[in-house]
């Protein structure tokens, strides 16, 4: 444990890097905030046996996570963390990787519009038409898996919700991974917690849904804060967050409202992790075991 706690901390050490570049450097331009949050696939390592191949689908750039030996008819739609507005596909191709070979299917990573330049509803246009552009491709709805970590769990989830309401067949299952779901920064460990998490604040979270929600986005709308939506009729869903980052009660709020809905719900807390645990895959064991109780929970279907 005490190897594996040092591997952890890894994610610690990074964050708190950011964390203390952005301080001292508060003049930091939109490009700089992006070619930081870029180093998001470090503490990630390279998954074995895992290719990966550059795409398009409805206009939107993507890479495909390709296990050997994955079933090809089933896949993951991934869409990556950094509040709407940093992070990318590149940053998060490895988590995808990883996810989608304890998954056995492949994962897309799409490049959606980002915020500020893009604001909401920008990135779930783009997910949407990637999830339909995937169906005109033939693959059954059921076998589509949608995925993301913060700002692209919130994502992973809203475009069911967007598909939902259009009357679309839905994905099979939806997996977050520390959702950022909250845009009006009212949950309790966002001040609980603050001393714990090594990178999200309220003053961060208040910036990026400024950026995110642009001058005529509603921090209520149910499509941006899914804490607002209604929950019948969603397919199961896997939620997980560190037991130690202040959006702890995201996750636990989004389970407590999906099971109130009759949707199957898993929440997974882990103790002393923090957000986007899952990105130390390979590289820590509480990421690993993670991972592997997604895979047992994917597949009993």
């Amino acid at each position: 444990m005490g190897e594996s706690r040092g591997q952890a901390d890894f994610l610690v050490a990074l964050y708190r890097s950011w964390s203390e570049r952005m301080a001292a450097n508060p003049g930091y331009t939109l490009p700089d905030l992006r070619s930081i949050f870029d180093e998001w696939h470090q503490p990630t390592l390279e998954p074995e046996n895992v290719a990966y191949k550059s795409d398009a689908l409805a206009g939107v750039e993507a890479l495909w996570a390709l296990p050997v030996g994955a079933d090809a008819s089933k896949v993951i739609l991934y869409t990556h963390g950094g509040g709407f507005a940093v992070g990318s596909a590149a940053s998060h191709r490895k988590l995808a990787g990883h996810l989608a070979r304890h998954l056995g299917v492949t994962a897309l990573v799409i490049d959606y519009r980002r915020a500020p330049e893009h604001p909401f509803p920008a990135q779930l246009e783009d997910a949407t038409a990637v999830y339909r552009a995937l169906l005109a491709r033939g693959f059954a709805a059921q076998d589509i898996t949608t995925a993301g970590d913060s700002a692209g769990g919130n994502l992973a989830i809203a475009t069911v919700l967007k598909l939902r309401d259009d009357g679309d067949p839905l994905p099979g299952a939806v997996i977050a991974f520390s959702p950022w779901l909250d845009m009006e920064h009212v949950g309790q460990t966002l001040s609980t917690h603050q001393a714990t998490d090594a990178l999200v604040n309220k003053a961060l979270l208040e910036g990026m849904s400024g950026m995110f929600l642009g001058a005529g986005g509603s921090r209520t709308d149910p499509l941006a804060n899914p804490l607002k939506a209604d929950y019948k009729g969603f397919p199961r869903l896997y939620v997980n967050a560190g037991a130690i980052e202040t959006l702890l009660d995201n996750a636990t709020d989004l389970a407590v409202m999906a099971r109130a809905a009759g949707v199957d719900v898993t929440l997974s807390v882990v103790e002393g992790m923090q957000h986007v645990f899952p990105c130390l895959a390979g590289r820590a064991a509480e990421a690993d075991d993670e991972l592997r109780r997604i895979a047992a929970w994917f597949k009993r279907g």
